[in-house]
């Protein structure tokens, strides 16, 4: 009688280890680097897209998680130099890519944005992972010739590098007064469920 349970003990241990490695193998992570637009700026973090996705993943979409590594201010080129470290820890199957706001409202040169956001793709692909690239568009006192190279960037990398696409991350609120805070570039809370739903069109098909 010992014996036996002793080899049943056994047995049901060693069922226990391998169930755990089972439970971790179907998590799968979404990775969200972005900057303010993604990091719920001056407004509750429950209320901001990435937290309202992650709801949503919840009730349609069991088995998935999200990691927001947004940073308000972040640029394409810190955003870069910290996207190796969040691949290496999280390991996502997807990766939502959403900089380049603060590069154009600085006006910096969109040759280094094509060239930052292009090995943030690179690199998250040899990682295993799957992109959506999210766009972004300036007010218009920054000149039409700046705005379209900078929509241009994403519709082109989006196209060579094959990864679905935003072309605007703020359609349909950007241009509604009542949905965007006082300066102008950021959603107000109400604005933020319009957000996952532009997102969401596209984000869904890489969840499959």
């Amino acid at each position: 009688m010992r014996r036996f349970l002793y080899l049943f003990v056994l047995l049901c241990g060693a069922g226990a280890l391998q169930a755990t490695p089972s439970k971790v193998a179907t998590t799968k992570s979404v990775l969200v680097l972005g900057d303010s637009l993604s990091a719920a700026h001056n407004i509750p973090v429950e209320s901001g897209w990435v937290h309202l996705l992650e709801v949503r993943l919840n009730d349609m979409e069991p088995g998935w998680a999200v990691v927001n590594a947004s940073i308000s201010g972040e640029t394409s080129l810190s955003g870069r130099h910290r996207l190796p470290a969040l691949l290496a820890q999280h390991h996502p199957r997807i990766v939502v890519i959403e900089l380049g706001a603060n590069d154009g409202l600085q006006g910096l040169p969109l040759a280094n944005l094509r060239d930052n956001l292009g090995a943030m793709i690179d690199a998250a692909q040899h990682a295993g992972a799957r992109v959506l690239l999210l766009g972004i568009e300036l007010p218009l006192n920054y000149g039409s010739q700046y705005r379209d190279g900078l929509r241009a960037i994403y519709a082109d990398l989006a196209r060579e590098k094959h990864t679905v696409l935003v072309p605007f991350l703020l359609d349909g609120v950007a241009l509604n007064p009542a949905l965007m805070q006082e300066d102008g570039l950021h959603p107000v809370a109400a604005g933020e469920p319009i957000v996952l739903n532009t997102v969401w069109a596209q984000l869904k098909s890489l969840l499959h």
